[in-house]
């Protein structure tokens, strides 16, 4: 009776063994993490690729981690005027009636090109009435048929090689300003800034706007800048190298985490970064980006929304 007994408490142990034993069996395997697979995960999670193809089309814009000039500056208004010194204004020697016009507001002419012809009153006779200057025609005063007078200039010629760039400076930012402070000037054409130096500051300023004239003379061969036309320019005020410098736009925050996004094959890896000193284009770095190193400069937000996507390593 008593063998009888132990032989069933055995079997009871052994099938209750066995039954613990098929129930972990039965447990998914992701219940526990290891401490690999939380590498990996924490890595996947700080990278997203994205192919040539869709930074293209997204509008991405790739740029080099490279030494910089970061400038304290002051932004300033202006507008453009032609070159005073290179502009002329031909008024006929005697009256008379205009008989021919040869150039209009836009022509570009040359010295001695003959602009109207015009009959004396006193003598009756024609005369050539001629460019005095090379450029370009910004005004016409007189028409065919017209009455000239040697009171009104009738032919405004001005040399738009060259061209006046007059900004306008508020009272409180006049001690900042210098002769020989360089300024870089956007004409609002997609192109690159153009780089000028003052090299005249008014000594009277206006009632009207509180304000004084700042000029600079611009080289204009490639007539980007238009007389009459409104005109912004950013005058350094002070200048600092640094040794590495990305653009401002490049800076993302990631989980409270300030980080540029760099090139690493297909992948955009999230760096943090400890940053320096900055103006209103370019950030220092002092931590986090090599020399070099490509990132995502414009629409970087793409590639923090992509890695928020999950979309990861396994984008093509």
């Amino acid at each position: 009776m008593m063998k009888g007994l132990i032989r069933y408490s055995v079997f009871i142990l052994v099938a209750a063994a066995l039954a613990y034993g098929g129930y972990r069996m039965l447990l998914p395997a992701t219940s526990k993490t290891t401490p690999t697979e939380k590498t990996e995960k924490e890595e996947h999670a700080d990278s997203v690729a994205l192919s040539d193809a869709k930074v293209q089309a997204a509008g991405i814009e790739l740029a080099k981690a490279s030494a910089g000039v970061l400038r304290d500056s002051l932004l300033l208004n202006g507008i453009v005027q032609p070159n005073q010194e290179s502009l002329v204004q031909v008024t006929p020697r005697f009256p008379g009636i205009v008989r021919d016009v040869r150039k209009r507001i836009g022509d570009v002419v040359q010295k001695g090109d003959v602009l109207a012809l015009i009959e004396s009153n006193q003598s009756l006779t024609q005369y050539e009435l001629k460019a005095a200057l090379a450029g370009t025609v910004i005004d016409r005063q007189t028409t065919l048929g017209e009455y000239a007078s040697e009171q009104k200039p009738a032919f405004v010629i001005a040399d738009l090689s060259t061209v006046w760039v007059d900004f306008s400076v508020y009272r409180r930012d006049l001690k900042r300003v210098s002769i020989g402070d360089q300024v870089f000037i956007d004409p609002a054409d997609g192109g690159p800034a153009i780089e000028a130096k003052v090299s005249y500051l008014s000594p009277v300023g206006s009632s009207d706007t509180q304000s004084a004239i700042a000029r600079a003379i611009v080289t204009n061969t490639e007539q980007r800048l238009r007389p009459g036309l409104f005109i912004t320019g950013r005058l350094t005020l002070s200048a600092k190298k640094v040794g590495v410098a990305v653009k401002s736009s490049a800076l993302q925050t990631v989980e409270n985490r300030t980080v540029v996004f760099v090139r690493n094959g297909e992948k955009f890896d999230a760096r943090d970064v400890e940053i320096g000193e900055r103006d209103p284009h370019l950030v220092e770095i002092i931590f986090g980006v090599l020399e070099g190193d490509v990132y995502a400069a414009q629409n970087s937000f793409i590639v923090k929304a992509e890695m928020a996507k999950g979309a990861g390593s396994d984008e093509h």
